[in-house]
């Protein structure tokens, strides 16, 4: 007999981005291990039977925990699951699993995006302000805090930290499962190359220009380190190099900020050097066309992009706030600096790829080391399923 699951989150819309795209992935690859695995989500749209929508009619997109906990143990109450594996910080869940890294880490990364020193200390200042932010982190520091809580499934190294420095969590309630990626998505060659010559065009070069395309892909461009790498690109066109360096962006962030410092640096001598794409449907179409992936993340637990981006077999660029660092080798796969804020050492690690020979090394040596299984979803899942075993034979000890 199958073994059931229920995994729960905010919102089933794989629209709305990577948490719930990871999920609802997360969901069919522990189905593929033989589990019978329910979603169950606040709101969402689906067609699929084993996903839940619980609070449909509720105003508002988003829909308050202690609505949505009500509505869980209801659903519950009438349903028998042997693991309840969650997203969000509830008591009742044998396994917690916070995409997101830990809430109070977030809110200081966040804070720490800013420019304007003073705005970050007014972010911190009135961060609980926000009463459903405050709702989440007292839930979670709650739940982090009790001896006998649910197994904390962390995404990474980084997110296990966080647990153990905000909230003092015993490192025995924590196990690192690294985050993981569908791999394998197949590329629509025609566009691919429809897109290259796109943003070719937009640039003002040719094939025979030989440029290096460095892609950066978030929707949330300040805490992703856009003006930082609009910077870095900056400062590494003035230094010579083997080839130029030109930066893709795709997401649907607020541009004009961005668009205004690209253009101020975008001005003679150095040409244009930066293309705005927007939103774009298959992502692994862009990844094909570009050269290198880079996300000078002020935080992120464990970026699906760059992780995408390794199982394509592109070299990548990021800081160690970002939990994905544990699925590759800096300096062999790809480079890590320590703060966005970095411009110098930013503008080097742009500046070593534009070198062909540096390209080639480290996109064979991702191949050698077959990262690409290491960061597949399936791994994450098996993970994820021998967890499940161990809570479970500890439940029938008791």
């Amino acid at each position: 007999m199958k073994r059931k699951v229920a995994i729960i989150i905010e919102r089933a819309n794989v629209a709305l981005g990577g948490a719930e795209r990871s999920v609802l992935e997360l969901a069919a690859a522990l189905s593929g291990l033989d589990l019978e695995v329910d979603v169950i989500a606040a709101k969402g749209r689906t067609d699929t039977s084993n996903v839940h929508i619980l609070c449909p009619n509720t105003t508002g997109r988003r829909v308050g925990y202690f609505t949505f906990e009500r509505a869980l143990r209801e659903h519950l109450s009438q349903r028998s699951y042997e693991i309840i594996h969650s997203v969000l910080p509830f008591e009742f869940a044998d396994v917690y699993q916070p995409r997101g890294g830990a809430y109070a880490e977030s809110i200081l990364r966040n804070a720490a995006s800013y420019e304007n020193k003073f705005v970050e200390r007014y972010k911190k200042l009135t961060a609980f302000t926000n009463w459903r932010r405050t709702v989440l982190v007292h839930a979670e520091r709650k739940l982090a805090q009790r001896a006998d809580g649910p197994v904390i499934a962390a995404l990474s190294r980084y997110v296990a930290e966080q647990f153990k420095q905000r909230y003092g969590t015993d490192e025995r309630r924590i196990v690192i499962i690294p985050n993981g990626v569908k791999t394998g998505r197949p590329i629509n060659r025609a566009q691919a190359d429809r897109l290259r010559a796109e943003v070719l065009a937009k640039l003002r070069i040719k094939e025979s220009d030989d440029p290096v395309l460095f892609l950066f892909v978030a929707n949330n461009f300040r805490l992703k380190g856009l003006a930082p790498l609009i910077r870095a690109m900056s400062v590494a066109a003035r230094h010579e190099a083997q080839r130029k360096g030109y930066l893709i962006v795709v997401g649907g962030g607020k541009r004009l900020k961005y668009t205004e410092l690209a253009q101020k640096l975008n001005a003679p001598p150095m040409g244009r050097r930066v293309v705005f794409l927007g939103t774009v449907s298959h992502i692994q179409n862009v990844l094909s066309i570009a050269d290198v992936a880079v996300l000078p993340t002020f935080y992120d637990p464990s970026s699906r992009f760059i992780l995408e981006a390794l199982a394509a077999g592109r070299p990548v660029i990021t800081t160690r706030f970002n939990g994905a660092t544990d699925l590759f080798v800096k300096d062999r796969h790809g480079k890590v600096i320590d703060t966005p804020e970095n411009t110098s050492s930013l503008a080097e690690a742009v500046g070593h790829f534009t070198d062909t020979s540096n390209i080639l090394d480290a996109s064979q040596a991702i191949a050698e080391d077959n990262l690409r299984d290491n960061i597949s979803i399936n791994r994450a899942a098996g993970q994820l399923n021998e967890l499940y075993e161990s809570i479970l034979e500890r439940k029938d000890r008791k």
